[in-house]
């Protein structure tokens, strides 16, 4: 068989990959805290028809000679990976004090059932245990505190407003912290909102509803404050929106169309050279 055939069939396959991905982004243009992803495709292997060959000197029996270079005939494409781009998204305000937006590296930490993942996505909303959540249901986490002293040193909780009635209303901080009025008129700390960063985040898997889960190669994440550690600030009253770029999705949507239609008319010729093969004898 051709080796032609075969290679377009690897064309397809990718290039319909390409397509999958960039229609994926051009659906979540509009996604809270999406972040957009791009193919990187590498050739496969190619067959040696003729290996490399040294220069050769003259020895009295030979003469001298000049090297050739190896005749190698590819085997067509491959995706190497699909890696996502963590660039900051627009903001778009809302004007919810429990909408934030990160501005800058760090991911929300959230809980889902016994896992902990983490999102840029940070529409956020208070339920009827007082318990700050995703749209999901999933809990924010973070410290809680009822003297007025946050130790960030312990254990990740989920973040709650105090449930005693002493409460009058509340601000978050551009470092995570809810800042309470209580009922008698004072102002302390009532909670902050937990970060997590990572060495690399492109590392990250992708696990639904705009959150991610760490891997074995995006390492452990570190939790701490916003602000601190390569850690971006949050902003109240906003959120981030998805960082698609429509013009780079239109124009990979027409490149991966026309990769697809070249490779078509790859097979649709070889087809024609061996349907000339079977005919000879005729």
């Amino acid at each position: 068989m051709l080796r032609s055939l075969y290679s377009g069939i690897s064309g397809l396959r990718v290039h319909q990959t390409m397509m999958d991905v960039t229609g994926n982004n051009i659906a979540n243009v509009n996604t809270t805290g999406f972040k957009t992803s791009q193919t990187t495709f590498q050739d496969t292997l190619s067959q040696m028809m003729r290996a490399a060959g040294a220069p050769q000197a003259a020895d009295g029996v030979n003469q001298a000679a000049g090297g050739s270079n190896p005749a190698q005939v590819g085997l067509g494409v491959r995706l190497a990976g699909v890696e996502t781009n963590f660039g900051q998204g627009a903001a778009q305000t809302t004007g919810r004090k429990t909408d934030l937006m990160v501005q800058g590296d760090g991911f929300f930490v959230v809980q889902n059932g016994t896992e902990q993942l983490y999102t840029r996505a940070g529409s956020f909303s208070f339920d009827a245990n007082s318990n700050l959540v995703t749209p999901d249901g999933n809990f924010v986490l973070g410290w809680n505190t009822t003297t007025g002293t946050i130790n960030t040193a312990a254990p990740l909780t989920p973040v709650q407003l105090p449930t005693d009635g002493s409460l009058e209303s509340y601000t978050i901080s551009q470092d995570g912290t809810l800042v309470g009025v209580m009922n008698d008129g004072t102002k302390r700390p009532i909670g902050r909102i937990a970060m997590g960063n990572f060495v690399n985040p492109g590392g990250l898997e992708k696990a639904g509803g705009s959150t991610y889960r760490a891997t074995v190669n995006s390492g452990a994440a570190t939790v701490g404050t916003a602000g601190t550690g390569g850690m971006g600030l949050m902003q109240t009253g906003a959120l981030e929106m998805s960082n698609v770029d429509l013009g780079q999705e239109f124009t990979n949507l027409i490149i991966s169309q026309r990769g697809f239609q070249a490779n078509t008319k790859v097979i649709s010729t070889s087809d024609e050279l061996l349907n000339d093969l079977v005919n000879l004898k005729r």
